[in-house]
C-alpha cells in the first residue's frame, strides 16, 4: 500500500525541484543544463507521484500557472507548448491577458505546472538566441531581404518542432518506464485534472493553422540548432538537506 501523502516529504521534494530550477541560463548555466534540469525534475516528480497512492495524489488541488508573450502576434513557442504540456503531464491553452497580448495556462498538479513554466522560459530563451546566431550566419547573409522574414519563421519553426520530437520521445520512455510499477500515472494525473477543469466553467476552441510555406534550408538549420540541445534525465544533483 503506498503510503500517505506527507506534506514534510512533499515541502522537501519542492525545495529540491526548486534548486534544479533555479539553474537558468540567466543563473549562468548553459541551454543544454537548463534543459537537463527540467527533465531531472520530471524524473524525481514521476518518482514521487508513483509513491502516492491515488487519493492522496487526488487531495492536491491543480493549479494555473501563467506564461506571458508580452506579445500580441503568434510566436515561435506556440508550435513547442503542446510539446511541453504533454512532456509536464499538464493541460495548456492560449487566452489573451487584460493588455490584449497572448499568454499560455498550463494547468495541472503545482509542481508539473511549475515545470511547465520553467521549460518554456528556457526553450522561448533558446529559440531567440539561436535565431539571433543564424541571423549572422553566412547562409543567412545570402538571402535576400524580402525572403528573410520566412527564413526567420522557417528557422524558428524547424527548431522548435525538433525540440518537441524530442520532448515527446522521452515522454514515452517515461511512460514506458513508470508503467513497469503496475501504474499509469497519466491516466490518473487527466483524471484529476479533467475534474478540476470542469469546476473553472471554461469553453475551450480549437483552432486549425493554415498551411505554412517555408524555406527548407532555413527550416533544416533550425531543425539543427534543436538537436544540438542534450536534454538528459540523469543530471547528477546533490540532494537538499
Amino acid at each position: 500500500m503506498p503510503p500517505t501523502l506527507d506534506p514534510a516529504a512533499h515541502d522537501k521534494l519542492t525545495g529540491r525541484i526548486r534548486a534544479l530550477l533555479s539553474k537558468t541560463v540567466q543563473n549562468g548555466c548553459t541551454e543544454d543544463e537548463a534543459l537537463a534540469a527540467a527533465a531531472k525534475a520530471a524524473e524525481l516528480l514521476d518518482r514521487h507521484d508513483l509513491s502516492l497512492s491515488d487519493v492522496d495524489l487526488r487531495e492536491i488541488a491543480c493549479v494555473r500557472m501563467i506564461y506571458e508573450t508580452h506579445r500580441k502576434k503568434r510566436i515561435p513557442i506556440a508550435d513547442c507548448i503542446g510539446a511541453v504540456a504533454h512532456f509536464c503531464d499538464c493541460k495548456v491553452w492560449r487566452e489573451k491577458n487584460p493588455d490584449g497580448d497572448n499568454r499560455f495556462v498550463f494547468f495541472g498538479l503545482p509542481a508539473d505546472a511549475e515545470v511547465a513554466l520553467y521549460l518554456t522560459g528556457v526553450i522561448d530563451a533558446a529559440v531567440r538566441t539561436e535565431l539571433g546566431r543564424y541571423k549572422t550566419s553566412r547562409a543567412y547573409l545570402k538571402v535576400r531581404h524580402q525572403d528573410r522574414h520566412l527564413a526567420n519563421a522557417s528557422f524558428t519553426l524547424g527548431m522548435v518542432t525538433s525540440i518537441a520530437n524530442k520532448l515527446d520521445a522521452m515522454k514515452t520512455d517515461r511512460d514506458q518506464a513508470n508503467a513497469k510499477s503496475g501504474r499509469d500515472l497519466v491516466v490518473v494525473k487527466t483524471s484529476i485534472i479533467e475534474q478540476d477543469l470542469s469546476k473553472l466553467g471554461l469553453t475551450f476552441r480549437t483552432t486549425r493553422s493554415a498551411g505554412r510555406t517555408i524555406a527548407p534550408d532555413a527550416f533544416e538549420a533550425g531543425g539543427n540548432a534543436g538537436q544540438t540541445f542534450t536534454i538528459t534525465p540523469g543530471l547528477k544533483t546533490t540532494p537538499t538537506s
